[in-house]
């Protein structure tokens, strides 16, 4: 072979190559991974609803059989059939099934083939088929008609949602709840304004701020709800979209290897429902576990849509609501084509009937029994009998309608006869005027058919995704302490590695430290097993960003000067790794150095060289005659003479401001940064209280990771000992609403109290800790509405805590209750 000869075998290899692999790309985008934007169906799933349809008698099939009838449709063999077959009989909406087809929530697969069996639902019998309207083409061998796409009248894709992997593109639409579904086509036909948002079928909690109408680049977060049974005790009780039990029970074993959370352990009792219960190591909070839980494993996941459908052959990328838009164009076209074929067959039929009954009325059946000589001579002459009667049709008499019309049998007509013809064509009559009404007003015709579907068919298809905005969860906030730190204090290393060495604290992988030494340097480090800080470190500890409540105290002595100072300052935020001198001096020496939480300000000693010239070798300091400032700067002069040492003398009291708390009913969550309800100052030692409306209270600290379910809480608020509780509940067994007043008499943190009568349908109405409480009652409706204001203080004496309280009035469904007036904390100045 010649090098031009092996040039052009080559070039032609590679050509081939090229074809071969556009054909193939094509193929698999077009026939097997992404849904046609006009039925919402990828081929397999529409072939397999052709088959059904074809099968279908209104008795279940053994799906064996419903593969081995869509294998005449489908080249692929039945591997994928089944399996298609399988996931849209779990999708619960086009498909009705029978036996053991799996379950999304635990991955368990669908038995065998031979064992369960299907029949299309009265649904897709509804929306799916018409053979009328659907367009067709052979099936890959030639033998058989198939659909090119099915007549949906349905925005199927929203409700089933797809995922599919192709040569170069991926498809994930979401799925949305079906009653929504209809609402939403409604609203687009009356040319309102909707929104769309997924829908799980495993239930949970979704996210869907950044969800931007389902469009490419879009995000959610999708969250399995968790029940606090007790302070030892954690429930999950269901999975995100996508996860199976066991997914998110190896996720929470592998949290708990590698020391994000810390659990006894997990146990899967999903039954009908999911459940799992989460036992906790002793000692650690549920509020942060649940936390941590989100944050490191699979009870909190983020998806990613990216909606990709096939349009005339060619890929597209449609937002939801451009999905919902166009299937609803199509339904409305498909619905005008129905009506328009409904009306065309109604007008044949009117015809027919109306030269049926002129047929009979006028005789003209007679010119059968007369003797022509042609059979052609007797279909002319019943043509010429019709000429008198051409004004009642409405269309011109065909040889067709003459024939049809000698094929009835010709008896003794009554007049009977005429009068059910007559009947007949008042009816047709009416239904073509209906069937014109209906046309001409094609909106107000569409609008009804989806307002049909959601009433037939939207009982059971509540959503079960609830729709809410999840806090953001710092990780390092509810990180379990997993590891040990270490310092070698005179070689200035700290590390995880460095176990022989002195134990500092305990930290989490994802904490920063925070280290000093005695030349007045700070670094702040990454949790490593070994990392240099600086030689002579006095003092590590884990840094909180934005901490602006622990406060450093430190005396150094100048190098240059010898003049010693002292400073208080925080550390709120620095760049990691970096080296900061605190002193503003190269030889500089740190006497005395203290950490403080709550900004507390010691006493201390300072002990003087003995061959200094001062007068007095000895004195006390006082930390709280200096003001918290920058780290940089000098600090106060303590003394020009040297220091030989100082030694700590006496604790101090806090001396930073009471702190402002917030409450955000939307997380159920305290914070500092002035979201939601503000409750007032707090001091370190105070405490909160909060009311629910299932009768218990809790007496709680200020800890920001706490998690308040805010739908149950009627009352949160700073406690006060001393103030009287005035409450109102209602006692189901009697029927009627009692009132009671009492003081808090326990003191535990984090323990529910239930306070009133206990019993089923019992619940608390109003609460309120003011001192002279008015409550106003209101009953009746209408012009019958009363209303009556009850000074409680007085009419009400005070009682235990366990009381069961006194009569206030008779339960109606109109009774209401409110506080007159509610006296509610001061909202603190911006720089306050």
């Amino acid at each position: 072979m010649t090098n031009k000869e092996f040039l052009l075998t080559e070039n032609g290899i590679s050509n081939q190559y090229k074809n071969w692999f556009l054909d193939y790309a094509s193929y698999v985008i077009l026939e097997r991974a992404v849904p046609a934007l006009q039925d919402g169906l990828k081929p397999v799933q529409r072939r397999i609803l052709h088959a059904m349809k074809e099968m279908d008698d209104g008795r279940f099939n053994k799906v064996a059989n419903i593969i081995g009838q869509s294998m005449q449709y489908h080249p692929h063999g039945d591997v994928s059939i089944g399996e298609a077959l399988v996931n849209l009989g779990q999708k619960d909406l086009l498909i009705e099934t029978q036996g053991n087809w799996g379950d999304v929530r635990t991955g368990d697969d669908a038995a065998a083939a031979r064992y369960i069996e299907a029949r299309l639902s009265k649904f897709a019998l509804e929306v799916a088929f018409n053979p009328k309207t659907t367009d067709w083409q052979l099936s890959y061998d030639g033998r058989k008609n198939e659909p090119i796409t099915l007549p949906m009248k349905f925005p199927l894709l929203l409700a089933q949602g797809a995922e599919g992997i192709a040569v170069g593109l991926a498809t994930k639409i979401l799925p949305h709840n079906f009653c929504e579904i209809c609402q939403a086509a409604v609203k687009y036909l009356r040319g309102k304004k909707f929104e769309l948002h997924p829908d799980f079928q495993t239930g949970g909690m979704v996210d869907v701020s950044n969800y931007n109408d389902g469009r490419r680049g879009a995000r959610i977060r999708v969250r399995a709800h968790i029940e606090e049974v007790d302070k030892k005790t954690l429930l999950i009780k269901d999975v995100p979209y996508g996860i199976t039990t066991s997914q998110l029970i190896d996720s929470i074993i592998k949290a708990n290897d590698q020391g994000k959370i810390r659990i006894r352990k997990v146990t899967d009792n999903t039954a009908a429902e999911v459940e799992i219960q989460v036992d906790l190591a002793q000692g650690i909070s549920p509020d942060i576990t649940i936390d941590a839980l989100y944050a490191f494993t699979d009870c909190e996941i983020s998806i990613s849509p990216s909606a990709c459908v096939i349009n005339k052959q060619r890929p597209e990328f449609p937002s939801m609501p451009e999905l919902l838009k166009s299937s609803v164009d199509q339904t409305k076209d498909l619905l005008k084509r129905e009506l328009e074929i409904k009306l065309a067959e109604l007008q044949e039929k009117w015809h027919f009937t109306s030269l049926e009954k002129i047929f009979f009325e006028e005789k003209i059946y007679k010119e059968l029994e007369k003797k022509h000589e042609t059979w052609e001579k007797v279909l002319q002459a019943i043509a010429k009998a019709f000429e008198p009667f051409r004004k009642q049709l409405k269309k011109d008499i065909s040889r067709e309608d003459i024939v049809k019309l000698t094929e009835k049998p010709v008896r003794r007509i009554y007049k009977l006869d005429i009068d059910e013809l007559n009947a007949q064509i008042r009816s047709l009559e009416a239904e073509i005027k209906q069937v014109k009404y209906d046309l001409n007003n094609l909106v107000d015709f569409a609008v009804n058919y989806f307002e049909e579907l959601l009433r037939k068919y939207g009982k059971g298809r509540e959503r079960k995704t609830e729709i809410r905005l999840f806090e953001a969860i710092q990780a390092k906030q509810v990180a379990i302490a997993n590891t040990k730190i270490y310092v070698n204090r005179s070689e200035g290393f700290i590390g995880t590695g460095l176990k022989k060495d002195e134990f500092v604290t305990e930290a989490s992988d994802l904490d920063d430290i925070i280290a000093f030494t005695r030349g007045g340097t700070m670094k702040i480090v990454k949790v490593a097993e070994k990392t240099f800080i600086g030689k002579d470190i006095i003092h590590v500890g884990i840094f909180q960003k934005n901490d602006e409540r622990t406060t450093y105290n430190m005396i150094y002595g100048d190098g240059k000067t010898g003049i010693s100072y002292a400073k208080r300052f925080n550390v709120t935020g620095v760049t990691r790794e970096k080296e900061y001198d605190l002193t503003k001096s190269e030889k500089a020496k740190v006497h005395y150095f203290s950490a403080n939480p709550n900004g507390e300000a010691e006493l201390v000693r300072v002990i003087l060289s003995p061959a200094c010239s001062a007068r007095h070798k000895e004195f006390d300091f006082d930390f709280q005659t200096l003001e918290i400032k920058a780290r940089a700067s000098l600090g106060n002069q303590v003394t020009k003479y040297p220091i030989r040492n100082v030694k700590f003398k006496q604790a101090g009291k806090a001396t930073l401001q009471a702190r402002n708390l917030w409450f955000d009913d939307t997380f159920g969550r305290l914070n500092t940064e002035q979201k939601g309800s503000f409750l007032g100052k707090f001091g370190p030692e105070d405490r909160l209280l909060v009311v629910y409306n299932d009768g218990n209270y809790e007496i709680t600290d200020q800890e920001l990771t706490q998690r308040f379910d805010a739908d149950k809480i009627l009352l949160i608020e700073k406690f006060d000992p001393e103030k009287i509780v005035t409450a109102v509940y209602l006692d189901s067994e009697k029927a009627q609403y009692s009132i009671k007043r009492f003081r808090i008499e326990t003191n535990s943190l984090h323990n529910k109290f239930f306070f009133i009568k206990e019993g089923e349908g019992n619940r608390l109405e109003a609460v309120s800790t003011e001192d002279e409480p008015v409550l106003i009652v209101q009953s009746g409706r209408g012009t019958q509405v009363r209303k009556a204001k009850i000074k409680t203080a007085k009419a009400v004496e005070v009682m235990g805590w366990k009381a069961v309280g006194v009569n206030l009035t008779e339960y109606a469904k109109s009774v209401t209750m409110e506080w007159e007036q509610k006296k509610k904390p001061e909202q603190p100045e911006l720089f306050d």
